[in-house]
């Protein structure tokens, strides 16, 4: 075999989304791009800032001496000390600079601090429904990923999390705004999971740690805030990207910020750190380093993402979908009309709509409509939604 068994599998787990993309490739090619309405994707496709363009220009014009050389593994003291006066803002703390690591993006951020955290068999607890790969970057690192379910409304379980909690539990790894539900765990559910957090750590002798992967934190409709981890639990680490926020998945650019309360930081950032270069990473891109430091603030249209979330639920609660609203991110995630996602799913593709099984989420009877596409292919795609959803009326 020219591949470990393992990977095998997680090639299996993980082949919805490149499935999906791949049946895309070929429908388009069979029917024409327009025919074919492909929602398989969270690719952002709400242009970056004006003043990403500008910024870049004027970087690419910098001709100071040694400006390509080395950089600290951290990141651009510069780059580092703007984030955090972001930061500081933004959660209403005061955030030290050298508590923020820049990295490739959110997904870096993530392995570099259950790297820096994790020992073998380790547990870490995930709210499903989740993004796949988190399970894949638990494992990278010796880890056990113990899924636990949310409420039905995908609001945060606080006693199911508690009861997941074992002496062995080392992180709680938390997605809001979600993908793929697009819920934002509310502020009394944050503060209840902190409060059990420091419970939970006093009563078993060691530190548990909240992470938040929040990539989308920027992109929230009707007036929805995401809490503060920082203000909810001082033992918490936020992972993010501007991939969301300032349309850049490909630039591959993002950070770690820890809480200056946390205890051990200074030891918790130097593991980061090293864990930054020995991963592979090294450090974050150096070019958007110095673009994203003078954009600290600045984001997208995100009025765009509501009229397309608007646009869509509208059009399937008419086709007779069920689904909560998402108050973030550009996910729709609405219940199967059948248990069996997957072949509601292949239904689907039989109208030339590609979206995505909730099972590939850790929930099952769902799928995921990524609506961060051209409003034509929403309006576009009704008549086929419609069509599917007549057979079970």
């Amino acid at each position: 075999m020219a591949i470990s068994k393992k990977i095998e599998g997680f090639i299996s787990q993980s082949s919805w989304i490149r499935k999906m993309f791949e049946d895309g490739v070929r429908l388009k090619g069979q029917y024409g791009a327009e025919k074919v309405f492909d929602f398989s994707l969270g690719n952002p496709n709400v242009a970056p800032p004006t003043r990403f363009k500008e910024l870049l220009v004027e970087s690419a014009a910098d001709d100071t001496p040694g400006i390509h050389g080395y950089m600290p593994n951290a990141g651009f003291p510069d780059t580092r000390k703007a984030v955090a006066a972001h930061l500081s803002r933004d959660h209403s703390l005061e955030m030290p600079w050298n508590h923020v690591i820049m990295t490739c993006g959110a997904g870096g951020a993530l392995n570099v601090a259950l790297k820096a955290l994790l020992d073998s068999e380790d547990e870490v607890i995930i709210p499903s429904p989740f993004f796949v790969e988190y399970k894949f970057y638990v494992d990278n690192h010796g880890g056990n990923a113990t899924i636990v379910a949310t409420h039905d409304d995908f609001s945060l379980n606080i006693d199911a999390i508690r009861n997941a909690i074992t002496d062995r539990t080392k992180v709680i790894l938390i997605n809001s705004p979600n993908n793929p539900t697009g819920r934002v765990y509310d502020e009394a559910s944050i503060r209840a999971l902190g409060s059990l957090a420091e419970k939970k750590s006093n009563e078993l002798g060691k530190t548990i740690y909240l992470i938040a992967d929040e990539p989308y934190k920027d992109i929230v409709y009707d007036g929805i805030q995401v809490p503060s981890i920082f203000q909810a639990y001082r033992n918490s680490i936020i992972a993010t990207s501007y991939s969301k926020s300032i349309s850049l998945p490909g630039e591959r650019i993002g950070y770690l910020a820890v809480n200056p309360a946390l205890h051990d930081s200074e030891l918790i950032l130097d593991g980061m750190i090293l864990c930054n270069r020995i991963i592979g990473f090294v450090n974050a891109p150096a070019f958007m380093q110095r673009v994203i430091a003078k954009m600290q603030g600045v984001t997208v249209d995100i009025e765009e993402y509501r009229k397309k979330r608007n646009l869509l639920c509208d059009g399937l609660a008419a086709c007779g979908y069920s689904f909560t609203v998402p108050e973030g991110a550009f996910y729709l995630f609405p219940r199967s009309p059948i248990d069996d996602d997957v072949e509601f799913v292949r239904m689907l593709q039989t109208e030339n709509i590609l979206t995505v099984p909730g099972s590939g989420f850790g929930k099952a009877g769902h799928i995921r409509i990524a609506y961060c596409v051209d409003d034509a292919t929403i309006t576009n795609a009704m008549k086929g939604f419609d069509a599917v959803m007549r057979k079970f009326r």
